[in-house]
């Protein structure tokens, strides 16, 4: 599955990739729906191809250089506890990464990646390719079934020469920190889409009991309100891209959240209309709903909603905006 995520992903770069518009650039819309596609198609693909997007849209912002024609770049940012990245400079005007990342998307098909660093000063995003000696994913720190393709190890890194890209905390400072967070939520909404393809292929070969049509209404209601929530979200990306208005962090919270909500919402609407037998004879199908199911939990549920309802009432914030 590995093998085969990151042969479709070199395709999408090849042939692809320079067609999704930039964040903010009066076709955010346009983005979004690439990326649901994709999510609608293949989840895996999906999450390596938005990491690539997401990378080019990065160093446009930041004012680095962009990717060379077929580089396939990753955008390596967790910091969950336990693991720790760490850069020092160097005597030749480059930085050396020692240190675990976790979570990488595309450990072993990505030329190039941004990965964030902790320095003296603080932490950092850095650029590097991985084609280099120190540079190793970790064998077995990815057992994941669900997005098995997405290829997401560990990666161990051993005095990896890297270029800083923009400032201390540049990386989550910046509005397309929040622009991208929607763009992943894009990806969760295609492939909600995807797992409710088997509920509506169902429904096209004999028409629905009353229980089923039920099911059925309550999935394309669901999908239709994140749809409508990821259109005023990319409408409102293009009309303050620099995020003058100081509403982009509470935007992607509340897109985010709403998407995660409505995923959850097809997976049991779907299983309980469909029941086991798509899950157990159909491979595409199952593949999605597992892939989801894993790919939602970037989301970190009441964590998440609690940094929003914290959000709306700060002194600061905008209660009930």
């Amino acid at each position: 599955m590995r093998a085969v995520a990151a042969e479709r992903f070199a395709s999408w770069v090849r042939d692809s990739a320079t067609e999704v518009p930039l964040p903010g650039s009066g076709r955010t819309w346009e983005r979004f729906q690439a990326l649901h596609g994709l999510g609608r198609e293949d989840l895996a693909l999906a999450r390596l191809a938005e990491g690539h997007a997401d990378a080019v849209a990065i160093l446009a912002e930041l004012g680095a250089t962009a990717p060379a024609p077929g580089e396939r770049w990753g955008v390596w940012a967790a910091q969950p506890p336990g693991a720790r990245l760490t850069a020092r400079p160097r005597s030749d005007g480059l930085w050396s990464l020692d240190g675990v990342k976790p979570f990488c998307s595309g450990a072993h098909s990505c030329t190039h990646a941004l990965v964030t660093a902790d320095t003296e000063e603080g932490r950092r995003l850095f650029a590097l390719a991985t084609a280099v000696p120190g540079y190793a994913p970790v064998p077995g720190t990815w057992q994941a079934i669900g997005m098995a393709g997405s290829d997401t190890p560990d990666v161990r890194f051993t005095d990896v020469p890297a270029v800083p890209v923009g400032e201390v905390d540049a990386y989550v400072r910046r509005p397309g920190f929040a622009h991208g967070g929607i763009g992943v939520a894009a990806c969760w909404l295609g492939g909600a889409r995807g797992v409710a393809d088997a509920l509506f292929a169902s429904a096209g070969r004999r028409a629905p009991d009353q229980l089923a049509a039920a099911h059925l209404g309550a999935v394309d209601v669901a999908l239709h309100g994140a749809e409508c929530v990821l259109r005023v979200a990319a409408a409102e990306i293009d009309a303050d891209p620099a995020d003058r208005g100081g509403d982009a962090a509470l935007r992607a919270m509340r897109a985010r959240a709403a998407v995660e909500r409505v995923g959850a919402l097809v997976l049991d609407h779907v299983g309980r209309a469909l029941g086991a037998g798509p899950l157990c004879h159909d491979a595409r199908h199952a593949r999605r709903v597992a892939d989801l199911t894993v790919y939602l939990r970037q989301h970190h549920a009441d964590r998440d909603l609690a940094a929003l309802g914290t959000a709306l009432v700060a002194p600061e914030g905008s209660a009930g905006r």
